[in-house]
């Protein structure tokens, strides 16, 4: 992609301790982020965790309740949209059907008043950016979904905002043009180096995309760093839980740990297994212990951890997914790749399990 004419100047956000409710209902419960001069952050987190009020409220479109937001050093709290400078790409992108493509991105400058030679100059500039050269005299209509997210984000960083803020873009496409799509926006903000804001609820997309993941729930924020750190380093059994597969066993911690310190832990259906405690956990105490499919492999019967019976194998492609079941109840997911010199265990068939200490997670049972 060709850049345009002027760099961005990207800035950072800090998002400082804001407080949003509606009604009796909080959004969002004391968030706190930092962002930094060009920056691809995503906010991921299921439907009502808060990270499109929290996107709103640093577009100006929602006020917090308290807390403060500061955009490249400048306290923009209380400031209208049409003063901060940032440009906006929705989920639905909102082109004028009855405008040409070149004049849904020079839109914006004719709202401020710029001159019609001088927003075509600017507005061609932003479409080679995205790689649609020659696509300006089209209709939306003529455009494919992928082309028009590209328009809609040239029409939002035609005029060189300070932050992109970017609410679900991809989500209405189909998946092989969403996972390209994803590749492609996040080539242009590295290229373009304006910082970037990202909602999604798709986990795969929040890790591919972003350089960090806040991780919200129920207005809270759950944890933030690399999507590496997410998935190997979950902080909380609901980040394990919802960034990436990950099988739950319940049971009791035999003795204290700190964090990141091996613990024994007596899973409910019998066995004694190792871990990693990622929390202080106290000897005795109900704990929950999580470990992925992929770090689960099967073992001769001397050197397994637990038994368990194979109830379904789903065949994917580059891995069969083995659902098994354990003793009292304990249902349990292992991906096995495919063509490694190991068969896959037929239905029915009772296999060993293992897992070495460092690649299962023990988090303090919740109430």
């Amino acid at each position: 992609m060709q850049s345009v004419e002027t760099p961005h100047r990207s800035v950072g956000i800090d998002v400082r301790s804001i407080v949003k409710r509606f009604d009796t209902v909080t959004a969002v419960d004391g968030v706190s982020l930092d962002v930094q001069p060009g920056e691809f952050l995503a906010l991921l987190g299921p439907s009502g965790s808060g990270k499109t009020t929290i996107l709103m409220a640093i577009a100006g479109f929602e006020y917090p309740d308290s807390g403060s937001i500061i955009v490249g050093g400048e306290d923009v709290t209380w400031q209208p949209p049409n003063k901060r400078n940032l440009g906006m790409v929705f989920q639905k992108y909102t082109l004028f059907p009855h405008m040409s493509v070149l004049e849904n991105i020079a839109f914006p400058f004719k709202m401020r008043g710029v001159g019609r030679a001088e927003r075509e100059e600017r507005a061609r500039a932003a479409l080679s950016t995205v790689r649609l050269d020659g696509f300006g005299d089209r209709k939306p209509a003529q455009l494919s979904g992928g082309q028009q997210q590209r328009v809609a984000i040239a029409r939002a960083i035609a005029y060189k905002p300070r932050v992109l803020l970017m609410d679900e873009p991809l989500s209405a496409l189909d998946k092989n043009l969403r996972e390209e799509m994803q590749v492609e926006t996040k080539h242009l903000q590295r290229e373009i180096g304006v910082t970037v804001v990202f909602v999604t609820h798709d986990q795969t997309e929040a890790l591919t995309m972003a350089d960090r993941v806040a991780v919200l729930d129920h207005g809270r924020l759950q944890q933030i760093g690399s999507p590496h750190d997410l998935y190997e380093m979950p902080q909380t059994a609901f980040v394990a839980g919802f960034v990436g597969e990950t099988n739950f066993c319940r049971g009791l911690a035999r003795d204290a740990a700190g964090a990141r310190e091996h613990v024994t832990v007596t899973l409910d259906s019998g066995p004694i297994v190792e871990a990693t405690a990622m929390q202080a956990v106290a000897a005795g105490s109900r704990v929950r212990l999580a470990v992925r499919p992929e770090r689960i492999a099967l073992a001769n019967a001397e050197n397994a951890t637990l038994t368990a019976r194979v109830t379904d194998a789903i065949y994917a492609g580059n891995a069969t997914r083995l659902i098994l079941e354990a003793p009292g109840g304990l249902q349990l997911r292992l991906r096995l790749p495919v063509g490694g010199e190991r068969v896959a265990p037929r239905l029915g068939e009772l296999v060993g399990l293992r897992w070495q200490a460092e690649d299962a997670r023990v988090f303090g049972d919740a109430p």
